[in-house]
């Protein structure tokens, strides 16, 4: 009986995006992944065992060529060849380790990272809590070795876990797309280690421990009394309601001074959209403090000891912890909105707007074209007046400057 050939075509495979395999006849197969990728294989039954050969990925792989593979993997079987011990036996290339994998993924893919950091935390990952594996051949490492990595980490650094698993599994996919590996991913959770691992312990929603906002003023005043360039960066970024990270890496460049804002660029924030942050009369303060550092345009408002380094990402976190106080940077975050909440009647999509947060689904986000900085910046003053150690209290600041309106740097 002659086969069925040639059933996919050039312009198929391009538009082909169901997961799962379609045939192109001969054993031939294109593989969708979930993700996305596309990959051929070979699949055949050798002493009754069901074997899948890589072909490569179809960005390196046309699909004439593919045939021609499956043409000649089909001429072994005929002469008794298992396809996948001639190709190793003929192949010069040299399956590369997963560290050379690792690093190639990471920088093939640098141009969908959000930024430095986010190339950094990958290289780190891989580095450090993969490190058992790098040495090893990509198309040797198994469940075992993959439960070796993840056992010491999996309840004690739940998420960082969960990251390293979900990396080493999109390398291992990288690699079978090349034709280096076949078979299952031996990092795949569902239906596999998830069979294995117990259920990670996940972060809930508010595990960032948050200071009573009442608690603010003071601690605020106690914060004024130290002069390590630390403090004035963690008071910014209490009074900005920014992302600890937004602060580290603020440049010169971002601040209109004059006009009162902070333009912080989509490529640093976490939702990657430009973030308009008005300024209160007391952080236009700390920056004219700092500004003796330096305000070349690209110099970093917050420097650290290494030029053009920012200070140290543990900077704020160890001034709290030196001053014994048990909440997180992240936490003032909660404690503005839980003063929003609970102490304004600032309605609550200011409220979240300030936070950066994305509000309302795709449709109503597009109907509220504008940011709200008029109304955002009479929050931040009012935030920052309640925020003043001996300033007046909490109403008095709110209706004061619900009163006079935006023009308060006149």
């Amino acid at each position: 009986m002659a086969l069925s050939l040639n059933k996919l075509t050039a312009r198929g495979v391009t538009s082909i995006s169901t997961p799962g395999r379609h045939g192109d006849g001969g054993s031939l197969y294109l593989v969708v992944d979930k993700s996305g990728a596309k990959r051929w294989v070979f699949l055949y039954r050798r002493l009754e065992r069901l074997r899948e050969m890589g072909l490569g990925g179809v960005n390196s792989v046309t699909l004439a060529r593919a045939r021609e593979l499956a043409a000649a993997a089909r001429a072994d079987l005929k002469a008794g060849i298992d396809p996948i011990e001639a190709k190793r036996s003929a192949d010069i290339t040299i399956v590369p380790t997963f560290g050379d994998e690792a690093d190639a993924y990471i920088e093939a893919m640098k141009p969908q990272f959000r930024n430095a950091k986010h190339v950094a935390q990958w290289q780190m990952t891989l580095r450090e809590y993969a490190g058992p594996l790098r040495a090893k051949p990509v198309d040797q490492i198994g469940t075992a070795d993959i439960l070796a990595v993840l056992k010491p980490i999996w309840l004690t650094k739940s998420e960082t876990a969960s990251r390293v698993r979900g990396r080493i599994e999109r390398v291992l996919d990288a690699a079978r797309a090349k034709g280096h590996r076949s078979g299952e991913n031996p990092a795949l959770w569902r239906g596999h280690l998830d069979k294995l691992l117990p259920k990670r312990r996940k972060l809930t929603r508010g595990h960032h421990a948050a200071m009573p906002y009442a608690d603010v003023p003071a601690f605020v005043g106690d914060l004024r009394d130290r002069p390590a360039l630390s403090a004035r960066a963690l008071e910014f970024t209490i009074l900005t309601a920014a992302r600890s990270g937004e602060t580290y890496h603020a440049t010169w460049k971002e601040f209109d001074l004059k006009a009162g804002v902070w333009t912080v660029p989509k490529e640093r924030m976490k939702a990657q959209r430009e973030h308009r942050v008005p300024l209160a009369r007391r952080a236009i303060e700390i920056l004219e403090e700092v500004a003796a550092f330096g305000i070349a345009p690209d110099a970093l408002v917050f420097p650290g000891q290494k030029m053009g380094r920012p200070l140290s990402g543990l900077a704020m976190e160890m001034t709290l912890r030196r001053m014994q106080v048990d909440v997180t940077v992240h936490g003032f975050r909660s404690s503005f909105r839980d003063w929003c909440g609970e102490a304004t009647e600032f309605p609550r999509e200011v409220a979240e707007a300030a936070l950066a947060h994305v509000v309302g689904d795709e449709t109503e986000r597009a109907y509220r074209r504008g940011d709200a900085l008029e109304k955002r910046r009479r929050l931040m003053v009012a935030w920052a007046d309640f925020c003043e150690p001996h300033g007046r209290a909490a109403a008095e600041a709110i209706a004061d400057t619900q009163a006079s309106g935006p023009n308060i740097f006149l």
